[in-house]
């Protein structure tokens, strides 16, 4: 059942500025998510997908962005004032799956300054499309339009036209989908041209041995450091071929897609729930620890085993699962979480997970608790404040929007986000990719460091990227 948002026009910053939102919606039979986004190539893209849903769009109807402190709210008070006003099609029926949406995310760190990576970046973000894609595992597909009309305007003299240009957008796509094949990646593209690591393994051994340092003095229980690499190929990246290959080696991820420039996008497969809220449920999980995949059931048995058994692993996922219940039990009147983990394996790394689930005591939507669990510990540490201060001064990279929140929110403020990990960032020719490590008192910087390359390998595929020479 969906949340019921009270608004109240005094608190909306600006209860007029985005106008009214007007919706119409149409089945669109045939349409596929790949050639929807294939036919918005050089305009503004978005995708969230998992197994049972995907929601994708193409253009802007509306921007929010906020910077500082208090940006969540930001967030929280400009997505209410956009569906404040909604105007639904009448004839469209009342389906959850067919609402608009904003597209969107967060920074790492509430003080981000956009740097050469991040440029067109805010440190908080969301897109609503002008169209959008929507489909059920199995179902018919529905395209949406959206416009912005001015706050005082009747949507209903002009509800027949809408619904004509929605109508001729759908024909065109269908004909577009029947006619559209895949384009396979050139392979030229798949052989870098440059590749620069601005944190090589000595500063990285260092940052390493800080940490470690810091652990054993007891200042921090854990932290996660980050580091990143950047590939320049001959032609502009497609990033379509790195969704498709998402889609087809990670099934089981969130994949998503953030270009809120045409050429600038923001995209990969995360394994991470970050929290999902439906009226009072809230869903979300421990994911921490982690371990290659065999060769063979039995070698894939073994290793999970291990991983299971490992102290240091185990510690890790603990104080995740931990941080998670000492900030939701205040938040809720139950919430459940298992006494220990399981294995959750992916096509390359298995990991240890826990999952997690609530009844909010004061549902709002899903901002309130995306700022109350960012970042959790497998992605910041612990204490959370510390682990902060400590990365501002030992990650020799700005993370951007790295291991933030990114999802989507629906107009009752209800919505789903993960964890950006696996993921990428390509501007142009041009792609940064980032990944991560939990540091304890008991880290090696040599097995920390292969552990990072055991997680870029899920996009270096995507990219068609096979052979890179000094990648450990």
């Amino acid at each position: 059942m969906a949340s019921t948002v009270y608004i109240d026009p005094e608190e909306l910053r600006y209860p007029n500025q985005y106008g009214r939102l007007v919706s119409c919606a149409q089945p669109a039979p045939h349409v596929t998510v790949e050639a929807f986004l294939a036919s918005g190539r050089g305009q503004e893209r978005f995708l969230w997908q998992t197994e049972g849903q995907v929601f994708a769009g193409v253009g802007t109807a509306a921007e929010l962005s906020a910077w500082g402190q208090t940006r969540f709210q930001a967030i929280q008070r400009e997505a209410a004032a956009l569906f404040h006003q909604w105007w639904r099609d009448p004839q469209a029926p009342p389906l959850n799956l067919i609402q608009p949406r904003l597209f969107g995310g967060f920074a790492f760190q509430d003080d981000f300054v956009p740097d050469n990576t991040w440029s067109i970046y805010a440190p908080a973000m969301f897109i609503l499309p002008h169209y959008q894609l929507a489909q059920e595992s199995g179902g018919t597909p529905w395209l949406i339009l959206n416009v912005i009309l001015p706050p005082d305007d009747d949507p209903n003299p002009l509800i027949a036209e809408l619904r004509d240009a929605l109508s001729q957008r759908a024909s065109l796509l269908q004909r577009f989908s029947s006619e559209f094949q895949a384009e396979d990646q050139p392979a030229a593209d798949a052989i870098p041209v440059q590749v620069n690591y601005p944190m090589p393994f000595p500063l990285w051994q260092s940052a390493i041995e800080r940490a470690t340092a810091a652990i054993r003095a007891g200042d921090l229980a854990k932290v996660v450091l980050a580091r990143a690499f950047e590939l320049r190929f001959k032609e502009r990246v497609q990033v379509e071929n790195a969704l498709r290959f998402l889609a087809q080696h990670y099934a089981g991820c969130y994949r998503f897609l953030f270009e809120p420039r045409p050429y600038h996008a923001f995209y990969g497969a995360t394994p991470e729930l970050l929290v999902r809220t439906e009226g009072s449920a809230m869903t979300t999980m421990g994911l921490a620890g982690s371990i290659r995949r065999g060769r063979s059931v039995e070698e894939d048995q073994m290793l999970a085993q291990t991983l299971l058994s490992d102290p240091k692993e185990r510690l890790e996922h603990q104080l995740v699962v931990d941080a998670l219940r000492e900030k939701l039990t205040p938040l809720t009147v139950s919430l459940k979480v298992p006494d220990a983990p399981h294995i959750l394996r992916l096509s390359n790394i298995q990991h240890l997970h826990t999952p997690i689930s609530g009844i909010q005591r004061d549902p709002a939507g899903v901002l309130p608790l995306v700022e109350a669990l960012h970042p959790t510990p497998a992605l910041g540490g612990s204490p959370r404040e510390t682990a902060i201060r400590f990365l501002r001064e030992a990650e020799a990279v700005p993370r951007g929007w790295y291991a933030a929140p990114i999802g989507w929110i629906d107009p009752t403020l209800d919505g789903e986000f993960g964890v950006a990990i696996r993921s990428a960032v390509s501007e142009e020719q041009r792609v940064w990719l980032y990944a991560g490590a939990g540091i304890v008192g008991s880290s090696e910087p040599d097995k920390e460091w292969a552990e990072t390359a055991l997680k870029f390998r899920p996009m270096l595929n995507a990219l068609s990227v096979t052979d890179l020479q000094g990648l450990h």
